[in-house]
């Protein structure tokens, strides 16, 4: 790994964003295994309460995924300064919170699942088991909300391999397990709930014996008076409280495509759910940029290095650019393949092949916003990711309202393609300020140091 000095080269910037590309690319997988084993079991309803099942964990997780972002930016920026002490810190802080988050979500795990119910309205057979597969995965909470911590916390420390192991190891378990207990052992949904659980499981005692491994996580690094202390919690607080309107907005986003999605019938639900999968696969390929981009623009704003930053922002445009041609080339020539892989249930297949065409344009769309996330939150700069997000989504809603009656499932696609491109163009307009910020802070943290 280079230095906080030595600006990064493509080569540089490809060795940390690919074992990330590979790391967070098998994330989706859980979906996208969940979704394709049950959806061979042929009830599309199997199909689409695991959707809705798999969409509340997306909301109460994505609720709180600051937890990993926020996490990861401030031990980039420690180990850029060499603050190891910081660093320390800025793990067990967000580890005890996750770790409350996880209790409230399983105590409160009856409302959660009645509230969802009341606002997606799926019909009897879809409820029933969304249902299954929610009171199984539930007991996980505190489980993976502890795993976003640790493996945000390896990432900024750039233990890559760490990183890809602990991933690698709870989706590749998941998805042997998944097929295993749903088909071999004839489980169903439940037995899709299970693997997960049991994945997310071990997962934890992974990462955990990674962070004890590491040279940058000794017990002598811990400050423990006034670790909880309000003023050493308020800059985390600070920077989260951006992410989490950020993620607000996104998951308000999905879950109105969903319920417009279940107001269509459980086919065209099923159908959805597939190509959401294909969107995520998409999404995820930009996220090892993004985590790359993170990484260096943290250890800039650390080590108070603007050459770095500016590297960091060159290599991100240029990389998006070159994915979203890469994207777009091998979804075309494989739509239809990855659709299949999905379902054998000809009805959902026509459906899915009726409006795939639509994640064509995805990759342009959403890359700038996808990948210009991470050098915005690896800065705890968060302010701009809350404002172009709560920008997009009013886009959304408003195309939403006007294209759906005209258009149908459409007009629906239409307006998420919207949405991608909101989220791009209004954050990318902050990107020409970026400079100034970090000169401020620069000039900040020379006045509280001298």
């Amino acid at each position: 790994m280079i230095t906080t000095h030595q600006l990064p080269s493509h080569r540089d910037y490809l060795l940390l964003s690919l074992p990330l590309i590979v790391s967070t690319i098998t994330t989706p997988l859980l979906g996208l295994v969940d979704t394709a084993v049950v959806g061979h079991l042929f009830d599309p309803a199997y199909l689409g309460g695991t959707a809705i099942g798999a969409l509340i964990f997306n909301t109460m997780y994505w609720l709180f995924g600051f937890l990993r972002v926020s996490t990861s930016g401030f031990a980039a920026q420690a180990r850029g300064k060499d603050d190891l002490r910081a660093g320390a810190d800025d793990l067990l802080r967000p580890l005890a919170i996750a770790l409350v988050i996880g209790l409230m979500f399983i105590a409160l795990q009856v409302p959660i699942f009645k509230g969802a119910l009341l606002l997606m309205r799926p019909d009897a057979d879809v409820a029933h088991w969304a249902g299954v597969y929610f009171h199984i995965r539930i007991w996980g909470a505190p489980i993976t909300l502890l795993n976003y911590v640790l493996i945000g916390w390896l990432m900024g420390m750039a233990h890559i391999r760490q990183t890809l192991i602990t991933q690698i190891s709870m989706n590749v378990l998941n998805m042997l397990m998944a097929i295993w207990f749903a088909q071999g052992l004839h489980f169903g949904v439940a037995g899709v709930a299970a693997a997960t659980l049991f994945a997310e499981g071990i997962a934890l005692l992974v990462g955990l014996w990674f962070v004890w491994r590491s040279p940058y996580m000794q017990l002598a690094f811990v400050r423990w008076k006034g670790l909880f202390a309000w003023s050493s919690l308020l800059p985390m607080f600070r920077a989260n409280r951006d992410l989490l309107v950020r993620t607000i907005c996104l998951l308000a986003m999905f879950n109105i495509f969903t319920a417009q999605s279940t107001a269509f019938g459980p086919e065209l639900l099923a159908a959805n759910s597939i190509l959401i999968q294909l969107h995520y696969m998409m999404a995820y390929f930009y996220d090892g940029f993004a985590n790359a981009s993170s990484i260096f623009a943290g250890r800039a704003k650390g080590a108070g290095n603007i050459r770095l930053l500016r590297r960091s922002v060159q290599l991100a445009r240029t990389w998006t650019l070159l994915t979203a041609l890469l994207l777009t080339l091998i979804y075309g020539a494989g739509r239809e393949l990855f659709v299949r892989l999905f379902s054998d249930n000809e009805a959902v297949i026509r459906l899915a092949l009726a409006y795939n065409g639509w994640l064509l344009l995805f990759p342009i769309c959403a890359g700038f916003g996808l990948v210009f996330y991470g050098i915005f939150t690896g800065m705890t700069l968060t302010a701009p990711v809350r404002n172009s997000m709560l920008l997009a989504l009013l886009l959304y809603i408003v195309a939403c309202l006007i294209l759906v009656p005209l258009y149908g499932n459409h007009g629906l696609w239409v307006s998420f393609l919207l949405f991608a491109v909101g989220r791009s163009l209004f954050l990318v307009m902050y990107v020409p300020g970026l400079e100034k910020r970090f000169a401020g802070h620069t000039a900040e943290r020379a006045e509280s140091t001298g």
